[in-house]
């Protein structure tokens, strides 16, 4: 690598000169941080330092472990600086894997944690000073603002002397926007994304001295930002968070649904019940309709993480109850209730994903990676709908003593059901109409368009609010017209028809030139398949392959003698005519 030739980064008078942010950013996202893996990261710093204590022969020998300090007289290259800087980072990332654990650090963690991010203040701070002896004054000041991002990281997992740790933020922030002016443009864009990543600290110290008015909304828009400066704050902040749902959820002692009231004696429950409820708010909220949908979706993810976790402290209640009738009462009705709120947010969701899916099923293709939806996925998107809500209507209608509240639900569902219904009809007489089948598709949209004026006259009836009914008023018009275009086509396919199967039947051929043909018509004698007539036959259909290839046919066997020559015949030589010799018969 570059930074192991020892004069790489040296510059005249014996000044050395590291680019900090750009050589830190770089080992993070190509190591780990992209994703958020600390253990990675740490492993890294690890085998960097290894390498560098060999290549720099500063090993600490194999007897007695003495560790060799670096001083300013031990730099006498590049990397003995890498060497502090990278053991400064090892303690870091090791702080924060501790910092990332499942349920959070326990106060043995939290007191190994906040030793880590001591030795990464200790480490950071010596970089710092042989920096300013050793390295130009860019290096200096880079070093400087690590120095006191690193004590600033150490003061805020602390909880104490917010005063110091926002002047050591701002410090850092005040370097790096001077650096962010100079250099080329790669290390104005790392700085300016520093400086990003140090305002919610440093907002969130003024919150905590009171210099800032900053509501819990905001607290939370600044922690969905990205970056790993940012992780430590939002493991603050969901502390905090986590503390006051705690605090709120103590005064929350029933679970009102639908007319019932169902005592929570859990706390863990409680909790869970609290943090889904502030999650539905972003979602009802009037600023809801702003929110991107894919923050939408992960706002959902969070709310059912939520009620599973209720309702799996709710069991484990169950479990523990023993022979105690009206506890159980209790705690089943409150699992009942859960589980229906949980399914109207899949079914919300299940809405949500509808929504996206009809925006790009009429979208042109402009991007090539852009998937264009196809009416085969809002067809199944509505059998989920469908299987949602007839799970919610069992769900609500299994009590036996119902209160009106839940049966005007139960009519709920059942109106839901059929526009559910009337939408997946449609779309399914979408694919139909795609596929070229002009009379099922005509069928299906009728068949909508009744589905569609029934609910209707159902909702206008109950004064639902409007946006249902024009939504519905929007169906029944596509409904009528769709059909309509359907029956057009199909008349006028049907007129061109004649026309198009002589067509067809003069293209067919013996071989033809498509090779790709699966079977020959001779060989499906035996199924009904339109070669033909059907509009979706692609290429020229062929009867036969020709000229016919070879085939192995019978023939007369071959006979080989082989008693023959094991035959002993008799001697004929006694019938054989025998030459008479004489004088006269030599002349």
């Amino acid at each position: 690598m570059e930074i192991d030739n020892p004069n790489s980064n040296n510059i005249s008078d014996n000044k050395f000169s590291i680019n900090v942010l750009q050589l830190l950013k770089s080992a993070q996202m190509q190591h780990g941080l992209r994703h958020g893996d600390y253990t990675r990261y740490r492993r890294y710093c690890t085998a960097r330092l290894r390498r560098l204590y060999k290549s720099l022969k500063f090993t600490h020998g194999r007897g007695k472990y003495t560790r060799k300090t670096i001083t300013e007289s031990t730099v006498t290259e590049v990397r003995f600086l890498h060497l502090v800087l990278y053991t400064a980072e090892r303690a870091w990332s090791h702080a924060m894997e501790k910092r990332q654990l499942p349920d959070g650090p326990n106060s043995r963690q939290r007191i190994y944690l906040i030793g880590r991010l001591r030795k990464a203040v200790k480490w950071a701070t010596l970089f710092a000073q042989l920096c300013a002896i050793k390295g130009d004054s860019r290096t200096s000041l880079e070093a400087e603002a690590y120095a006191s991002y690193m004590k600033g990281n150490l003061l805020f997992e602390q909880d104490q002397n917010w005063d110091t740790a926002l002047m050591n933020f701002k410090s850092a922030r005040a370097v790096y926007e001077e650096l962010g002016k100079y250099g080329d443009l790669e290390n104005q864009v790392l700085c300016r994304e520093r400086v990003e990543e140090l305002e919610p600290s440093i907002r969130y110290c003024l919150h905590k001295i009171g210099e800032s008015n900053l509501q819990a909304s905001e607290l939370l828009q600044i922690g969905e930002m990205e970056g790993p400066a940012l992780d430590l704050f939002k493991a603050k902040l969901e502390a905090v968070m986590a503390e006051a749902r705690s605090q709120q959820a103590a005064s929350m002692t029933e679970f009102h649904w639908l007319g019932h009231r169902f005592p929570i004696s859990n706390a863990k429950t409680r909790v869970a019940i609290v943090k889904a409820q502030e999650l539905e708010k972003d979602l009802h909220g009037p600023a809801a309709d702003s929110l991107p949908a894919e923050k939408r979706l992960a706002i959902f993810d969070k709310i059912f993480t939520a009620y599973h976790e209720a309702r799996s402290c709710i069991r484990s209640d169950l479990v523990s109850a023993g022979n105690a009738e009206n506890v159980k009462d209790d705690l089943n009705g409150l699992d009942k209730a859960v589980s229906a709120v949980l399914g109207q947010r899949t079914i919300e969701r299940n809405q949500l994903l509808v929504t996206l899916a009809k925006s790009k099923l009429t979208r042109r293709r402009d991007d090539k990676n852009e998937k264009v939806t196809k009416p085969e996925e809002l067809v199944r998107l509505y059998d989920l709908l469908l299987q949602n809500t007839a799970d919610l209507s069992d769900l609500v209608s299994s009590g036996r003593d119902r209160k009106p509240e839940e049966l005007a639900f139960s009519e709920e569902c059942a109106l839901k059901s059929l526009s559910f219904r009337a939408e997946r009809c449609f779309y399914l007489a979408k694919s139909y109409s795609l596929a070229g089948k002009r009379a099922e598709a005509y069928a299906l949209y009728c068949r909508a368009r009744s589905l569609a004026e029934d609910v209707l006259q159902k909702f206008r009836t109950l004064n639902e609010n409007d946006q249902i009914i024009k939504e519905l008023k929007m169906l029944c018009d596509e409904c009528r017209s769709n059909s309509c275009i359907e029956h057009a086509t199909g008349i006028m396919e049907e007129v061109k028809a004649p026309e198009n199967l002589s067509k067809r039947v003069s293209n067919l051929s013996l071989t033809g030139a498509d090779k790709k043909l699966e079977k020959y018509l001779l060989e499906k004698l035996d199924s009904y398949e339109s070669a033909v007539g059907d509009p979706n036959v692609k290429g020229v259909s062929r009867i036969e392959v020709f000229p016919p290839a070879f085939q192995a046919i019978p023939r007369n066997p071959i006979v080989l003698d082989l008693a023959y020559n094991f035959i002993e015949f008799p001697s004929l030589e006694s019938r054989m005519k025998k030459e008479k010799k004489g004088f006269l018969r030599l002349w």
